[in-house]
């Protein structure tokens, strides 16, 4: 029964960052880009999770947590970088 939901969960998403790459792509503004980016990326994440519950395996959700940390920061610095015009100051 949880092959039927992870496999559910894999096709969810997977629309999913179809619709992120459309909006990445067309999106009229650059923060309606960099939302979709963020997007993608937590979709990324979701994708790896489930890979690892797929697997029956941690190894996975440690580099799912390492991308977070990783595209939280870059989010940030991208958004400050458009209000701001720079990085660091």
């Amino acid at each position: 029964m949880i092959s039927y939901a992870v496999l559910f969960g894999f096709v969810a998403i997977s629309v999913a960052l179809i619709m992120n790459l459309w909006r990445l792509v067309v999106g009229p503004t650059v923060l309606d880009r960099v939302l979709a980016g963020d997007t993608m990326v937590v979709n990324m994440i979701a994708l790896i999770i489930l890979y690892g519950v797929q697997r029956n395996t941690t190894l996975y959700f440690e580099s799912a947590l390492l991308l977070a940390m990783f595209s939280f920061i870059s989010t940030i610095a991208y958004c400050r970088f458009v209000l701001r015009g720079d990085i660091i100051e």
